[in-house]
């Protein structure tokens, strides 16, 4: 893939409409969209332009609400996290590793969530 380090390498995107979003994007943009990834949650998965992925994906609890969320290519999660954490965001997820795909983290800063990717 050639996403180089802090470009976009993942666009999530969480919605109870998942098929209407999907074909929104692949009606708008051209993208196309792969079988479920069970690893990403169940998310619909397309490789944009560029080598950057959206996925989309329905709610995992009934408590998630919608949400557009950008994950950032990092060298370093841990140090990526205690950077954010120094700026003043709040670590809603420090890290998790996502089977094959590498390891993510997400902060909240602004009312904005924002994600960073770590590859294997």
């Amino acid at each position: 893939m050639a996403v180089a380090e802090h470009a976009v390498h993942y666009l999530e995107i969480v919605t109870p409409e998942v098929d209407a979003i999907r074909e929104l994007y692949e009606n708008t943009c051209g993208w196309r969209f792969q079988p479920l990834a069970p690893e990403l949650g169940n998310a619909a998965v397309a490789e944009l332009p560029g080598g950057s992925l959206c996925g989309i994906r329905a709610p995992l609890q009934p408590q998630e609400k919608p949400v557009v969320r950008i994950y950032v290519r990092v060298a370093d999660l841990k140090a990526t996290v205690q950077r954010a954490e120094q700026s003043g965001a709040e670590i809603m997820l420090p890290f998790m590793e996502i089977s094959g795909r590498g390891s993510i983290a997400i902060y909240q800063l602004g009312g904005v969530e924002h994600g960073i990717w770590q590859l294997p």
